[in-house]
C-alpha cells in the first residue's frame, strides 16, 4: 500500500473516530414542588425590581414585575431553609419595599405595597 492510500485510510479512520458516540450530561429542570419562588402581588402604579437577600448574603436581582401585576417569580441560587428578606424598588427608585425576614420554602406571597 503506498503512503498517500496510507494517509488516506488514516484520515478516515480518524473522522470516524470524531463522528462516534460522545458521552453526555442530561439534567432536568427542577420540580414545580421543590422550587423556590415569591409570588408578588405589585400594586403600585409603575414597575418594580425585586431581589432577594440570603441571611449573611449578597443581595441578588432577580426580575422586573410590571404594575398592576401578580408574577410568581423563581428565587435560584438559595437553598430551601434559608432566611431572606425580599426587596421591591420602583423602576424610577422613588420608593423601597421590604419584606420582613422569612425562611424561604416553597412560594411565598408577598404584596407591594
Amino acid at each position: 500500500m503506498r503512503a498517500s492510500h496510507r494517509a488516506a485510510l488514516f484520515a478516515l479512520a480518524l473522522a470516524g473516530a470524531a463522528c462516534g458516540p460522545r458521552q453526555a450530561e442530561v439534567r432536568t429542570a427542577p420540580s414545580a414542588t421543590g422550587e423556590q419562588a415569591v409570588q408578588v402581588t405589585n400594586n403600585l402604579s409603575q414597575a418594580v425590581n425585586v431581589y432577594v437577600t440570603p441571611s449573611g448574603g449578597s443581595e441578588l436581582f432577580l426580575r422586573q414585575v410590571p404594575a398592576n401585576t401578580v408574577e410568581k417569580v423563581p428565587v435560584q441560587g438559595v437553598a430551601s431553609g434559608t432566611s431572606v428578606t425580599f426587596k421591591a424598588v420602583t423602576v424610577d427608585g422613588s420608593r423601597t419595599y421590604q419584606s420582613r425576614a422569612v425562611t424561604l420554602t416553597g412560594l411565598y406571597v408577598w404584596p407591594v405595597p
